[in-house]
């Protein structure tokens, strides 16, 4: 009997500006895919709902409030990891408090869509990005 992948859940944010510019960080050194471009969120854990995984990712990683009612589930990804299958899931937010400080050293930008989609990425994030295009250019 052929053994059943382990689901990782995962989130993350597409925090937008008032320029319509969305906010991506590069991986660290050390993780999985470091130097990549991605959008900023982290794993759901056990017993977590996603929306309060994701609130509390971009606290640690970014330093800044954004509360639950302010995210809008937007789209998601399913990705083959190892032994595993990523399930990304992509909110939108553009309300948050605080200043926009990366917290473990990775860089960060603001950057359109169409820049968006030349950044090297994670095979996860590439088809979030085409999405996010149909959905905020409506």
């Amino acid at each position: 009997m052929e053994k059943k992948p382990t689901l990782l859940f995962v989130v993350a944010l597409a925090l937008i500006d008032e320029n319509q510019k969305i906010l991506m960080q590069i991986r660290p050194l050390g993780k999985s895919m470091a130097g990549l471009w991605e959008f900023p969120g982290g794993k759901v854990e056990k017993g977590e709902l996603p929306e309060d995984a994701l609130v509390r990712e971009i606290n640690e990683e970014l330093n800044i409030s954004i509360s639950a009612q302010n995210l809008t589930p937007t789209c998601f990804a399913s990705e083959p990891l190892g032994e595993k299958n990523l399930l990304l899931l992509l909110y939108t937010a553009d309300k948050w408090e605080g200043d926009i400080i990366a917290k473990e050293d990775q860089k960060f930008d603001w950057f359109d869509l169409d820049t968006i989609s030349k950044l090297d990425m994670p095979p996860a994030d590439i088809p979030l990005v085409a999405n996010l295009k149909k959905i905020l250019h409506k």
